[in-house]
């Protein structure tokens, strides 16, 4: 047993999708959240920044005492993610491998496509990691960076939303796909217009939330679940951003669906993510 919290990082906001999903399937597990929103989106970035830029996040999360950390950001998962878990002692998840899998299950005619940001589809990650367990799928890619920026922007019109999604839709591979895998984290905010668009005959997988199972998996593993009789509070839940803090907290309360999120604010001093401000 251990009752250190879940350390969870991203370029911004996007990973608390994953959160969301967390507190829901492990709600006895405490969670830390660092989003690099001054530093978003990650996704036009070299991999040698992003890497940097992760290393920077798992540290200071380390630093916090967490016992594992998910990448819950698919561009930091496909540059960083073997790079991380090779440099640090601590059990590092990412999101990639989990939903690859979801979408192999699910697949009726072996078409799948892959939504994500430029770095993911660059990386060819979800079509590796799809091709090692299956290599009668046919990945087909877009990406999608404006998805990343209409949720940063906390956009709400319905109305814009959709236009913004059936616009970049409509540049998706001419194929007939049944599946379809959200490869941001940002996206499950999206995913009732995405189905919109798509139509009710492809199934939608949610790379970040299926990560949570395996986190339920390498908890059980490792012997790192909270203890059941210490129940967690989640108002001592930490967050943080290296952006603007009163955003986050609208934003994230918002997402989450509460109204209590304590935020800190991190500044980058001399390459080292270090506390700045509280609200």
């Amino acid at each position: 047993m251990d009752n250190r919290a879940i350390g969870y990082i991203d370029s911004g906001l996007g990973g608390l999708t994953v959160v969301k999903a967390a507190l829901k399937r492990l709600p006895n597990e405490a969670v830390y959240y660092l989003g690099d929103t001054a530093r978003m989106p990650y996704g036009p970035r070299s991999q040698a920044e992003v890497i940097t830029f992760t290393r920077q996040m798992i540290q200071f999360l380390v630093e916090q005492k967490v016992k594992m950390v998910v990448i819950a950001c698919n561009t930091a998962t496909a540059a960083a993610l073997t790079v991380m878990q090779n440099e640090f002692k601590i059990p590092i998840l990412g999101v990639i491998a989990a939903g690859a899998k979801t979408a192999i299950e699910r697949t009726q005619n072996k078409m799948v496509g892959v939504i994500a940001t430029q770095g993911t589809v660059k990386m060819d990650s979800y079509v590796e990691a799809i091709n090692q367990n299956a290599t009668d799928v046919d990945v087909y890619q877009l990406a999608v960076p404006e998805f990343v920026t209409l949720v940063e922007s906390g956009v709400t019109d319905d109305l814009t939303i959709q236009q913004v999604v059936d616009r970049n839709m409509k540049a998706f591979p001419n194929a007939k796909i049944d599946t379809l895998i959200l490869g941001c984290t940002h996206f499950p905010l999206l995913e009732s217009n995405i189905k919109n668009t798509m139509g009710a005959g492809v199934t939608i997988v949610d790379a970040g939330a299926e990560t949570v199972t395996s986190v339920a998996k390498q908890l059980m593993q490792l012997d790192l679940n909270h203890q059941n009789d210490n129940f967690v509070d989640h108002h001592k839940d930490r967050y943080y951003t290296t952006g603007n803090v009163s955003r986050f907290k609208l934003l994230g309360e918002q997402w989450l669906e509460r109204n209590d999120l304590h935020v800190q604010r991190l500044a980058l001093i001399d390459q080292k993510l270090c506390l700045d401000e509280v609200i």
